[in-house]
Protein backbone atom coordinates (compact mmCIF):
# COMPACT_ATOMS: atom_id res chain seq x y z
CA UNK A 1 0.00 0.00 0.00
CA UNK A 2 1.58 3.29 -1.27
CA UNK A 3 0.73 6.03 1.22
CA UNK A 4 -0.47 9.31 0.07
CA UNK A 5 2.89 12.30 0.41
CA UNK A 6 2.15 14.86 2.74
CA UNK A 7 1.19 18.48 1.45
CA UNK A 8 4.24 21.00 1.08
CA UNK A 9 5.01 24.39 2.35
CA UNK A 10 7.99 25.82 0.93
CA UNK A 11 9.89 28.40 1.76
CA UNK A 12 12.59 30.22 0.27
CA UNK A 13 15.22 32.70 1.34
CA UNK A 14 18.73 33.18 1.03
CA UNK A 15 19.61 33.42 4.70
CA UNK A 16 19.44 29.59 6.54
CA UNK A 17 18.36 31.21 10.11
CA UNK A 18 15.63 32.99 8.69
CA UNK A 19 14.51 29.81 7.01
CA UNK A 20 15.55 27.58 10.55
CA UNK A 21 13.19 29.91 12.22
CA UNK A 22 10.49 29.45 9.60
CA UNK A 23 10.70 25.72 9.77
CA UNK A 24 10.89 25.99 13.84
CA UNK A 25 7.44 27.97 13.38
CA UNK A 26 5.55 26.04 10.89
CA UNK A 27 6.60 22.98 12.68
CA UNK A 28 4.99 24.32 15.98
CA UNK A 29 1.87 25.83 14.49
CA UNK A 30 0.94 22.62 12.00
CA UNK A 31 2.96 19.86 13.56
CA UNK A 32 3.27 16.95 11.41
CA UNK A 33 -0.38 18.03 9.22
CA UNK A 34 2.47 19.33 6.81
CA UNK A 35 5.93 18.38 4.80
CA UNK A 36 8.36 21.65 5.23
CA UNK A 37 10.92 22.23 2.46
CA UNK A 38 13.81 24.66 2.31
CA UNK A 39 15.42 26.30 -0.54
CA UNK A 40 18.23 29.13 -0.38
CA UNK A 41 17.85 30.81 -3.65
CA UNK A 42 15.24 30.54 -6.25
CA UNK A 43 16.88 28.26 -8.85
CA UNK A 44 16.78 25.42 -5.77
CA UNK A 45 13.38 26.40 -5.07
CA UNK A 46 12.10 25.41 -8.79
CA UNK A 47 14.09 22.29 -8.79
CA UNK A 48 12.82 21.21 -5.36
CA UNK A 49 9.69 22.11 -6.86
CA UNK A 50 10.29 20.39 -9.64
CA UNK A 51 11.20 17.10 -7.83
CA UNK A 52 8.10 17.78 -5.53
CA UNK A 53 5.93 17.64 -9.12
CA UNK A 54 7.43 14.20 -10.48
CA UNK A 55 6.66 12.22 -6.58
CA UNK A 56 2.91 13.57 -6.91
CA UNK A 57 3.45 16.14 -4.07
CA UNK A 58 0.72 18.85 -3.57
CA UNK A 59 2.25 22.80 -2.63
CA UNK A 60 -0.09 24.66 -0.55
CA UNK A 61 2.27 27.42 0.10
CA UNK A 62 5.49 29.42 -1.04
CA UNK A 63 6.84 31.44 1.55
CA UNK A 64 9.71 33.77 -0.29
CA UNK A 65 11.61 36.44 0.64
CA UNK A 66 12.08 39.50 -2.30
CA UNK A 67 15.78 40.27 -2.20
CA UNK A 68 17.56 37.16 -3.06
CA UNK A 69 20.80 36.82 -5.51
CA UNK A 70 19.86 36.01 -8.79
CA UNK A 71 16.11 35.64 -9.41
CA UNK A 72 14.19 38.07 -7.12
CA UNK A 73 11.25 36.85 -5.06
CA UNK A 74 8.60 38.61 -7.52
CA UNK A 75 10.02 37.02 -10.14
CA UNK A 76 10.00 33.21 -8.40
CA UNK A 77 6.45 33.76 -7.53
CA UNK A 78 5.35 34.54 -10.83
CA UNK A 79 6.61 31.73 -12.16
CA UNK A 80 5.28 29.45 -9.55
CA UNK A 81 1.83 30.99 -10.51
CA UNK A 82 2.06 29.74 -13.72
CA UNK A 83 2.73 26.34 -12.84
CA UNK A 84 0.55 26.50 -9.74
CA UNK A 85 -2.09 28.89 -9.82
CA UNK A 86 -4.19 27.76 -6.45
CA UNK A 87 -0.54 27.66 -4.55
CA UNK A 88 -1.16 30.21 -1.83
CA UNK A 89 1.88 32.91 -2.14
CA UNK A 90 3.11 34.75 0.78
CA UNK A 91 6.05 37.15 0.58
CA UNK A 92 8.17 38.19 3.52
CA UNK A 93 10.81 40.42 3.25
CA UNK A 94 12.65 43.93 5.00
CA UNK A 95 13.47 44.90 1.03
CA UNK A 96 10.70 44.46 -1.47
CA UNK A 97 9.66 47.95 -3.07
CA UNK A 98 6.06 48.65 -4.17
CA UNK A 99 6.33 47.99 -7.86
CA UNK A 100 7.92 44.85 -6.93
CA UNK A 101 4.57 43.89 -4.53
CA UNK A 102 2.40 45.01 -6.83
CA UNK A 103 3.92 43.27 -9.61
CA UNK A 104 2.89 40.32 -7.23
CA UNK A 105 -0.15 40.52 -6.56
CA UNK A 106 -1.05 41.37 -10.18
CA UNK A 107 0.65 38.02 -12.40
CA UNK A 108 1.40 36.04 -9.22
CA UNK A 109 -1.93 35.88 -7.21
CA UNK A 110 0.65 37.08 -4.46
CA UNK A 111 -1.88 36.17 -1.14
CA UNK A 112 -0.09 38.80 1.76
CA UNK A 113 3.27 40.22 1.99
CA UNK A 114 4.58 40.52 5.77
CA UNK A 115 7.70 42.60 6.54
CA UNK A 116 10.57 41.09 8.49
CA UNK A 117 11.23 41.04 11.32
CA UNK A 118 7.93 38.90 11.06
CA UNK A 119 5.76 38.15 13.36
CA UNK A 120 5.26 34.70 13.98
CA UNK A 121 1.32 34.71 15.15
CA UNK A 122 0.63 37.19 11.97
CA UNK A 123 2.42 34.70 9.78
CA UNK A 124 1.04 31.24 11.13
CA UNK A 125 -2.69 33.40 11.08
CA UNK A 126 -2.16 34.58 7.13
CA UNK A 127 -0.73 30.84 6.28
CA UNK A 128 -3.87 29.61 8.03
CA UNK A 129 -6.26 31.70 6.59
CA UNK A 130 -4.85 31.09 2.83
CA UNK A 131 -5.24 27.88 3.57
CA UNK A 132 -8.79 28.17 4.39
CA UNK A 133 -9.08 29.79 0.86
CA UNK A 134 -8.13 26.64 -1.13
Amino acid sequence: MTSVPKPVIICVDDESSVLESLKIQLRNAFANDYSYEMAESADEALELIAELQQHQNIILVIVSDWLMPGIKGDELLIKIHQLFPHTVKVMLTGQANDDAIQRAIDEAGLYACLSKPWDSKELISTIKSGLEKL
